[in-house]
């Protein structure tokens, strides 16, 4: 039988999946291998019938510029007894190529592990793929999707910022990001937002919902002072990985929870909750300013890439062939600053409890010094006297006092 490979996608969209998949096949069909796609992620992998697509090199070439991604995604997680040799013996498939993030990754050598104890010989490599740039690739190489979603985030959150400019409002952006705020950084810094508040500011005091409202009324005030009556603040949606659930539900807002009884995040807008939490508080100050959720997350998520990631994808997904036919298996493909196309192996980026470590914006970075220091608008010291006359005790509202700086 003709040798294949196997390609899943896991998780959530990014731009240039499609990329990949589409230099990944072409690559390989070149080779004289048959390229085998699997819907469904790992769930469809392990169907009883498994959604499988055999690929042709138009399309592959099809979808190479294409947004979203031609195999149907999911964040399904295998358990040990889901397993399953049938696809991988029916089709002599000698390599499975993941996309996706360090679940994907984790699950992925797992499913290695149990085909090489059922004497079923494949390789497995990764294609890092995450919008939120958090996986621990080496400083300053991205992951693939991230320029291309801030690129559109960035469209998007520009008209938000001349709204408020238009309107004489205030708006209160949520980006995406797990635990990490590359993305919301990304984008809040390319729009010249006064506020930006992403989980890493927060390196010497808990973050709480009260910090995060007194961060944002600072602007406020801050632009009052200089009679600007407009603004924005974008805030990064991995701040709530690290609000405890008893505070969630003090906010009176109205949750649902799953069996555990934690609230299910996923189900509420997080900009709709800071600006009613924005709202109350103002009231409370006796401020008159309007604001407005705006909710920032799905809309960029299957853009179509920019050049960049078409570039980049293309490299990733030839870099998969040139790592298998050098026998690497269990690795991440990554290119090097010069554009070297190396093996990242998951024993390189794990914690000591196996996971894959989050990589966090760096807030030693000059970028995010000189954006921080000179590129945001809060109050301090020496703007108390003046800011007395908007709220009784400005310091409650010095930014640097509030992150304890």
């Amino acid at each position: 039988m003709k040798e294949s490979i196997a390609i899943l996608c896991g998780g959530g969209p990014a731009p240039g999946i499609n990329t990949v998949i589409s230099s990944v096949a072409k690559t390989f069909l070149r080779a004289g291998y048959r390229v085998l796609g699997i819907h469904g992620g790992f769930k469809g992998l392990f169907e009883a019938d498994p959604r499988v697509e055999e690929f042709s090199f138009i399309m592959a070439d099809r979808i190479h510029h294409q947004g979203g991604s031609a195999l149907q995604m999911s964040r399904f997680k295998p358990q040990n007894e889901d397993f399953s040799v049938k696809v991988f013996v029916e089709n002599n498939v000698k390599l499975l190529v993941t996309i996706g993030g360090d679940d994907t990754a984790s699950t992925a050598n797992r499913i290695s592990e149990y085909l090489k104890k059922n004497n079923v010989d494949i390789k497995n490599i990764h294609v890092p793929k995450t919008i939120d740039n958090d996986l621990p690739l080496p400083e300053g190489i991205p992951t693939f999707g991230y320029q291309s979603a801030k690129n559109e985030g960035v469209r998007i959150a520009s008209t938000v910022y001349e709204d408020a400019r238009t309107s004489g409002n205030w708006f209160v952006v949520t980006g995406m990001g797990r635990e990490a705020g590359h993305l919301a950084f990304g984008i809040g810094a390319a729009c010249q937002y006064p506020m930006i508040i992403v989980p890493e500011m927060f390196n010497k005091t808990r973050i709480t919902f009260e910090k995060i409202i007194n961060m944002i009324i600072s602007a406020i005030i801050k632009r009052k002072l200089i009679d600007v009556d407009y603004g924005v603040v974008m805030i990064s949606e991995g701040v709530f990985h690290f609000v405890t659930d008893a505070e969630i539900k003090s906010t009176g807002i109205n949750f649902t929870f799953d069996a555990h009884g934690h609230p299910e995040l996923g189900n509420v807008s997080k900009a709709h909750i800071f600006n009613l939490l924005l709202q109350r508080k103002l009231k409370k100050l006796g401020l008159k300013v309007k604001s407005r959720p705006v909710e920032l997350g799905y809309e960029i998520r299957s853009s179509d890439p920019i050049a960049f990631d078409l570039m980049y994808c293309r490299q990733l997904g030839i870099g998969v062939k040139k790592l298998f036919d050098e026998g690497h298996t269990g690795c991440m493909v990554m290119t090097t600053h010069t554009d070297e196309i190396k093996p990242l192996f998951l024993s390189e980026v794990a914690g000591d409890d196996g996971k894959v470590k989050t990589r966090l914006l760096n807030m030693d970075s000059d970028k995010v010094k000189t954006i921080m220091n000179e590129g945001m608008q809060y109050l301090d010291e020496e703007d108390y006297n003046e800011a007395k006359q908007y709220v009784d005790n400005p310091e409650e509202f010095d930014f640097r006092k509030i992150l304890d700086w």
